[in-house]
């Protein structure tokens, strides 16, 4: 069993609930622990996953978030930065499922987040989970 933090930035509580819904019951399927940590916003997700991470008390992460277009360019650098310093703790070697949806409307986000239908929470969490698995079997 494993310790997994999910890391959300709380800005679209249904949406998020459903992302939630998804990694935990992926995480949950294979008796794992869960916890759950709220940040501001998106651009707070990486550096958040970097503080916890450094406490060993976790084995993989999942981050959580919802981006929407809006009208000023704010879009991208909240989607690049975002991702961008995920893949900077990935690579790094830390077990890092990217759940950060990054959408043109709400409807495209609806279709995403929900389990029954895209679940990109579920497929963030499987994401961790391999990424743990690999570091595992390297540190072998």
């Amino acid at each position: 069993m494993a310790r997994f933090l999910i890391v959300e930035a709380r800005f679209y509580d249904h949406l998020n609930d459903q992302l939630i819904e998804g990694a935990r019951a992926a995480l949950d399927a294979d008796g794992h622990e869960v916890e759950v940590l709220t940040v501001p916003g998106a651009l707070e997700i990486p550096g958040a996953i970097a503080m916890a991470a450094e406490t060993g008390r976790y084995d993989g992460f999942v981050a959580i978030g919802v981006v929407i277009r809006g009208e000023t360019y704010h879009f991208e650098i909240v989607a690049g930065e975002s991702a961008r310093g995920i893949m900077a703790l990935t690579m790094d070697g830390i077990a890092i499922g990217n759940g950060i949806l990054t959408v043109e409307n709400e409807n495209q986000a609806l279709v995403r987040a929900d389990p029954a239908q895209k679940n990109k929470g579920g497929e963030a969490a499987k994401a961790a989970l391999a990424l743990l698995s690999l570091s595992e079997r390297f540190a072998a």
